[in-house]
């Protein structure tokens, strides 16, 4: 839904094609309250994402042309605000409910906010200048679906996502089918180049990815949700599985970042309207940079305030990176091409997030190997440390009551689990400085894009 909703939003017209997303969401949230069964909430929950895949690029189209550069990037901040808010507070209140009352009404709770929705849409939202006359040219002309550009779509991302998210449970192209895949992704959206560009009315314009402006932008977007994916995934995952932290502790740890971002979102709105984005991009992509550094300090003694200060280090640059790239992707960019726009980097968002998950656990899972075959090298009876060590356990576990025979076989279990622990460390900090190369690329590509006319106004209302 994310790739096609700019065309849908074009055909069908934004104020319509937003309202049909929220009333599909709603009406799929009530049904998932009611579900009876576990498959009918999958089907239903299915219903609720074609309903909001289409919500976020028309909210930030709309945005985009209703306010002129210099408003912009504060209107960006305050919808930012609701993006950043909601997954902090999300998962409490979500868990509050089911705990006082029962699940069904983290879905129904959804019902009146999409009717407050769909009024207060239908009562102070209007069209931009020059949709509807786009609108009508499309119909004057007879509605060309492009379906064989939705079938690539939907065929190169599925696959591709498919890849991402199972390749490394498969051993990656050691699998026929993870090749099969990813064969198919790759002859899809290679394909879907040259037929979108032949396309008059093309269900994704693959043309903006040539403008440098928007290019750039998209390719900050892929990197940022790389980076933000694969560390909300990563950093939980180190706590829970090296230091036994409780879920509910691992997923505290990440609550003072959305803080962090959620003050910084006004205090960057503003510099949007001052400042060129594409210096603010910069100043984002050296802090994100900088923050994944800071996390290959890990080591075994990290306490959680560590674990809250790099989530911080890294909330700190977000929203440097969010709204002056929001902001920057849209100049240039006709109003009729908006939809367009707002899908793509919407898309290079989810695009990036998948990719950055699916780089780390195989960075990780790949550097284990390596850690693994050279640690090993000293775990060896000739290796002095190594009986030393072996020594020094064995005489503590007999200290704490176990016979020789007993304390021998637990001092060698304990070398084997802190050998394993300090692979594990030293694979996730490889992680890290791939992650800190993702943040420093983004430097240079934010350094390329134009500067933008702060004072010019809205395109539309």
């Amino acid at each position: 839904m994310l790739s096609i909703s700019g065309w849908l939003s074009t055909v069908i017209g934004r104020k319509r094609f937003y309202m049909m997303c929220v009333a599909i969401f709603a009406t799929a949230s009530l049904f998932c309250g009611l579900a009876w069964s576990l498959e009918s909430l999958v089907f239903f929950r299915i219903v609720q994402g074609l309903g909001g895949g289409g919500m976020a690029t028309s909210e930030q189209a709309i945005l985009a042309d209703s306010f002129p550069p210099a408003k912009r990037g504060q209107a960006f901040a305050i919808y930012g605000v609701a993006v950043v808010v909601a997954p902090v507070i999300g998962p409490t209140l979500g868990g509050w409910i089911t705990d006082t009352y029962s699940w069904h009404w983290v879905f129904l709770i959804n019902v009146p906010m999409g009717l407050i929705s769909l009024f207060l849409v239908g009562t102070l939202v209007s069209e931009p200048s020059g949709a509807e006359e786009e609108r009508a040219r499309l119909l004057r002309g007879g509605l060309r679906v492009d379906y064989v550009g939705f079938l690539l779509v939907a065929i190169g991302l599925g696959s591709l996502e498919f890849v991402l998210d199972e390749g490394q449970k498969n051993d990656w192209f050691g699998s026929n089918m993870i090749v099969g895949f990813a064969l198919t992704s790759a002859f899809c959206l290679l394909a879907l180049i040259p037929w979108e560009l032949s396309r008059d009315d093309p269900i994704v314009d693959i043309r903006l990815l040539g403008r440098r402006q928007f290019g750039a932008c998209w390719l900050v977007m892929l990197g940022t949700g790389a980076v933000l994916i694969s560390t909300t995934q990563m950093l939980p995952q180190i706590l829970q599985t090296e230091f036994n932290y409780t879920a509910m502790l691992a997923g505290l740890a990440l609550s003072p970042g959305g803080i962090a971002t959620l003050i910084l979102m006004p205090v960057a709105g503003r510099l949007v309207g001052i400042i060129q984005p594409k210096y603010l991009i910069a100043v984002g992509g050296t802090i994100v940079a900088f923050a994944m550094w800071h996390l290959t300090g890990l080591n075994g003694d990290i306490t959680y305030g560590y674990a809250a200060l790099s989530r911080i280090f890294l909330a700190l640059g977000l929203p440097f990176l969010f709204l002056p790239v929001t902001t920057a992707s849209y100049d240039g960019i006709p109003p009729d091409k908006t939809n367009q726009a707002s899908a793509l980097i919407n898309v290079a968002r989810n695009i990036g997030g998948s990719m950055g998950v699916a780089l780390a656990q195989t960075i990780f899972a790949q550097r284990q190997q390596f850690h693994q075959s050279r640690l090993v090298e000293h775990v060896s009876a000739p290796d002095v440390g190594y009986q030393q060590t072996i020594d020094a356990v064995t005489r503590f576990f007999v200290g704490q009551g176990s016979s020789q025979p007993d304390a021998a076989s637990q001092a060698i279990a304990w070398v084997g689990e802190a050998l394993q622990r300090q692979v594990n460390l030293l694979s996730y900090i490889d992680v890290f400085w791939s992650l800190a190369i993702i943040g420093a690329l983004m430097v240079p590509l934010a350094l390329i894009m134009k500067p933008i006319d702060l004072g010019g106004g809205p395109r539309g209302h």
